[in-house]
């Protein structure tokens, strides 16, 4: 009997226990404040909350109450999106906010408007923070902004560990140039390599948003300006939406006039926590007497098949709006100016080049500074921009009347072709490329021609080797690009042009410096851009109206200073 009592009473121990305990949640929740720029709560507004894992998942939405707070419970546990709206305020993001299982996420947002926005150009004095102490702290992200604190069942305003320990670094908020010429050679809106200034400026917009304004004017043989705007709501180029317009007019000579207007935007989605799908377009609207658009889709999708391998499908369109270099937010918004694609003439009206790239690429790390990217692709245009110097009398030879310049329409090309890709890193101030292509190009047939100049223009596929050296010296702060890319045979349009883009390299020579001046008061910079330094490639021409050179490489040289404040 004593046995079975002893049983009895452990039994029932065990129940009790086991009512008395607490049971553990499968779900988290997030909870908030959103304040104005003068940390006045705000209510009634609206708060989406969208899992990042999921896409086919209901969105959540509550409206905040008459203390600005608001709380959305039995998340499961993974990333999030958090959107609020409110009338009279600009749209806030928050990406990437964690929630785990039985833990509460804490955020506060903060909506800005746009001229709460303007009053940002003050420079706003540093504030000490004050010691205090925390009970516990919920970060909402790996990222150093504000996050909360639970005092006495409020939420209070507290600052990142992180922010106070560490001082982010001042951005420039301005750039001046004054150059020689047209960042990119053959821009229809630059057809003269005239002294031009430029300037760019940047205004943050919210926690993480920045609005770049540049713009662009030169008046020696032909008057040009141009005017920029780019919105990147995260704050950094390649991360989140980026929403771009562009306004160009040249006056290009006889009465001659080039309008341009280019809108685009680009945005990335993660599909999973292997894929993620970068895609975005870009209208195009040109003239020059009459006019022409164009709608340009981009889309890239990457899958992490491992740690080191890794395979993306690309499909994209002239000016390769998803391509191009990584540069700071003022340099490329300065590059925006000249993104449009080259204008010519056919039958006497306007068209835009242009083409279809579709690619599928696979890359393998062999260390932790170098990887290997192999390639196929195809190619596919309508009209191609063919660039020499001459005087003709066919009207479809959009001229320069400044020079003998000219931009011709050279037909169609379409073709198969592959690319190998060697990158090496040495250490963190330099980086050597090795890029091996076979892609397709316009070549002539003969170097006399009788009737129609574009007739004697087929489809060849070409071999080409170019590497490129990229490096910045410490001691100096000198930043120095050199490239040389060989090519097999004759030709007139670029092979393999988007690879051009990406890896940054030109056919022949091309030699870019960037030394800064000892100058006070901000950084002063000298540049010197040079293209087709050897003036290679020049494929002479008979025609019956005379001799011609048709040039697949046009040379160039820009030089001049920036000033960044």
């Amino acid at each position: 009997m004593r046995r079975h009592g002893t049983f009895l009473l452990g039994l029932l121990a065990t129940l009790v226990l086991a009512t008395t305990a607490p049971a553990q949640s499968l779900h988290g929740k997030l909870s908030g404040i959103v304040v104005d720029p003068q940390g006045v709560p705000q209510m009634g507004a609206t708060v989406t909350v969208l899992p990042e894992a999921d896409l086919a998942a209901q969105a959540l939405t509550v409206v905040t109450n008459d203390r600005g707070l608001f709380s959305a419970a039995s998340l499961r546990p993974g990333l999030y999106t958090v959107r609020v709206t409110l009338a009279g305020f600009l749209p806030a993001i928050e990406r990437h906010i964690r929630i785990e299982a039985d833990l509460t996420t804490l955020l506060k947002i903060q909506l800005d408007s746009v001229f709460s926005s303007i009053e940002r150009l003050r420079e706003r004095p540093a504030v000490p923070i004050e010691p205090d102490e925390w009970a516990w702290i919920l970060r909402t992200s790996a990222a150093t902004r504000p996050v909360l604190r639970l005092a006495d069942g409020e939420l209070v305003v507290a600052m990142s560990s992180a922010s106070a320990e560490t001082k982010p670094q001042r951005r420039p908020h301005g750039r001046l140039e004054l150059t020689s010429g047209a960042r990119r050679a053959g821009s229809p809106s630059n057809v003269v390599d005239a002294p031009g200034t430029a300037f760019a400026y940047q205004q943050s917009l919210g926690h993480t948003g920045r609005l770049l304004l540049s713009g662009q004017a030169s008046f020696e043989h032909s008057a040009a300006a141009g005017f920029a705007a780019v919105w990147m709501p995260q704050g950094e180029r390649g991360e989140g939406p980026q929403t771009t317009l562009v306004l160009r007019q040249a006056d290009l000579g006889r009465g001659l006039r080039f309008r341009g207007a280019r809108a685009a935007h680009r945005s990335e989605l993660a599909l999973g926590e292997r894929l993620s799908l970068h895609y975005g377009a870009e209208f195009l609207l040109v003239g020059m007497g009459e006019t022409t658009s164009s709608l340009r889709p981009f889309a890239e999708l990457v899958y992490a098949l491992t740690p080191n391998w890794r395979a993306a499908l690309i499909f994209a369109a002239r000016p390769w709006a998803g391509a191009g270099r990584e540069t700071d937010g003022l340099e490329s918004a300065l590059e925006q100016l000249d993104a449009f694609p080259a204008v010519m003439l056919r039958d006497g009206r306007p068209v835009v080049e242009g083409g279809q790239h579709a690619e599928l690429a696979v890359e393998h790390l062999l260390g932790p500074n170098t990887s290997v990217v192999a390639s196929v692709f195809r190619d596919q245009a309508r009209h191609t921009a063919v660039f020499g110097r001459g005087r003709l009398s066919d009207p479809d030879f959009l001229q320069d009347n400044f020079s003998t310049a000219f931009v011709y329409d050279g037909g169609a090309v379409a073709g198969w072709g592959t690319r190998l890709v060697l990158r090496h890193r040495f250490g963190e101030n330099a980086e050597a490329n090795v890029i091996y292509a076979w892609a397709s190009a316009l070549s002539p047939t003969e170097d006399r021609v009788e009737g129609e100049v574009r007739d004697s223009f087929v489809p060849r596929h070409r071999h080409s080797l170019a590497a490129r050296l990229s490096a910045r010296f410490e001691s100096t702060g000198t930043r120095l690009s050199a490239s040389y890319k060989w090519v097999g045979g004759t030709f007139l349009t670029r092979p393999d042009a988007y690879g051009e883009v990406v890896h940054q390299v030109e056919p022949f020579l091309t030699l870019t410096v960037r030394q800064p001046l000892p100058f006070t008061g901000g950084r002063f910079e000298a540049l010197a851009d040079f293209r087709n330094l050897l003036a290679e490639g020049y494929v002479p021409i008979t025609t019956p109206d005379g001799r011609i050179l048709l040039i697949p490489a046009l040379r160039s040289f820009r030089t001049g200073v920036s000033f960044q404040f």
